[in-house]
């Protein structure tokens, strides 16, 4: 092996930031396990579910543990830690789309008795970011805060692309689709990116049994100043009560997502 050194007014290569990036994307593989899976872990079955070796899990959260990203339980699982929560709301104080959002969907509440949900996009997936709760009667569903479903599910999955390019929202469905459990939901990328874009335009979406069982959604996109949708004001009540609620609940979810736009400066009057 040839200990030649390097010819004049050349430098060595760079050591490789290998050890440094996957440790990064390891950290945050094990904050993204915990956040999908809504409750503590043990570093052993992170390790599982990351594919990753155990050894370098447990150094890994030893030190999320001490910048107090991870917080440990007394039967020694894992959390997260205060220190995310501090970073979540200051993300959360300076989000005045959500906190417009949040008051409007509190208000819509009000006036439909039905539950509301506010949804943003994850990547290919929708999200519940905010939820009342319904007082119209009993009516249970399985989505809460933190609820993540693929975006065809959902009709505000629908919404939150709609904005987007034919050519990009055809992708974006190409790569996210799964079937629904109800065996419902459309999985063709390019009748997708129709249906996203004509209820995009329409500004309002409907959705009955594609993601669950006996569930209704009726949605409307809440538009940044540059007409992206960023958010979505939905409502989510029994499929039994659409047919005579259908046209008080889609008016007022419009309605509400307008109040939103029209605070943040979109609209006039």
């Amino acid at each position: 092996m040839s200990s030649r050194p390097a010819p004049a007014g050349t430098q060595p290569d760079p050591a490789p930031r290998k050890g440094r990036t996957s440790g990064m994307d390891r950290a945050l593989q094990i904050l993204d396990i915990l956040t999908e899976r809504h409750g503590p872990m043990t570093a052993y079955e992170l390790a599982k579910v990351a594919g990753a070796p155990p050894s370098t899990v447990y150094k890994l959260v030893d030190e999320l543990v001490e910048r107090a990203m991870l917080t440990r339980t007394v039967d020694d699982r894992v959390w997260l830690g205060p220190r995310l929560m501090r970073y979540g709301l200051a993300y959360r104080a300076r989000m005045s789309a959500f906190n417009e959002a949040e008051r409007a969907m509190f208000a819509l509440n009000e006036r439909v008795r039905e539950m509301v949900q506010v949804c943003a996009r994850d990547e290919g997936m929708m999200q519940v970011v905010a939820m009342a709760e319904g007082s119209a009667g009993p009516f249970r569903v399985t989505s809460d805060v933190g609820t993540r479903v693929p975006l065809n599910w959902a009709a505000s999955g629908r919404l939150l692309v709609g904005h987007l390019g034919d050519a990009k929202r055809i992708a974006v469905f190409r790569d996210c689709v799964r079937p629904s459990s109800t065996g419902l939901a459309e999985t063709d990328p390019e009748k997708l990116a129709a249906i996203s874009r004509r209820d995009f335009l329409d500004g309002l979406s409907v959705q009955i049994d594609t993601s669950e069982d006996q569930v209704a959604c009726i949605a409307a996109p809440i538009r940044d100043f540059d007409g992206t949708c960023q958010l979505t004001m939905s409502v989510v009540m029994p499929k039994h009560r659409v047919q005579d609620k259908f046209e008080l609940v889609a008016r007022e979810v419009r309605a509400a997502a307008r109040d939103v736009e029209r605070a943040l400066g979109l609209h006039q009057g």
